[in-house]
């Protein structure tokens, strides 16, 4: 349905060639994300973006940073701005093309209702079938 990758910044050296970086020493940075046409608009980026933030938040980090595009248009590989921003990333250092976007982990600590809610609507209702018994 679709992807993210995302990386401590030391392992995305070309990040530097933004004019709004570096990335926090504290973060890891978010580099793109994919999620195919028929599964757009159902919430299933910020359940991947949740997902990404209880990964990194077991690994010890305390932030992800992303940059965004504010003239997004069509998939790139550099994120909507627009769509950071509506899952809960806040801009670090503005600038005209290319914002700064950091979410906070600690942030994400009450997303889990939203996640479950998320996957019930995506998934559906699981309900698992009573299992038979000898008799």
């Amino acid at each position: 349905m679709g992807f993210v990758l995302y990386a401590p910044p030391a392992y995305v050296p070309r990040s530097t060639a933004f004019p709004t970086s570096p990335v926090s020493p504290d973060a890891v940075q978010l580099m793109t994300a994919f999620i195919m046409p028929g599964y757009q608009g159902q919430g299933l980026g910020r359940v991947m973006v949740q997902t990404v933030a209880k990964d990194l938040l077991r690994r010890g980090f305390k932030a992800i940073e992303a940059f965004g595009d504010v003239r997004w248009k069509e998939p790139a590989c550099v994120l909507p701005a627009e769509h950071l921003l509506a899952v809960g990333f806040k801009t670090v250092r503005q600038h005209p093309t290319h914002p700064r976007l950091r979410l906070e982990l600690r942030t994400t600590l009450s997303w889990k209702e939203d996640v479950e809610m998320a996957l019930d609507r995506l998934l559906g209702a699981v309900q698992k079938e009573p299992a038979l018994r000898p008799l």
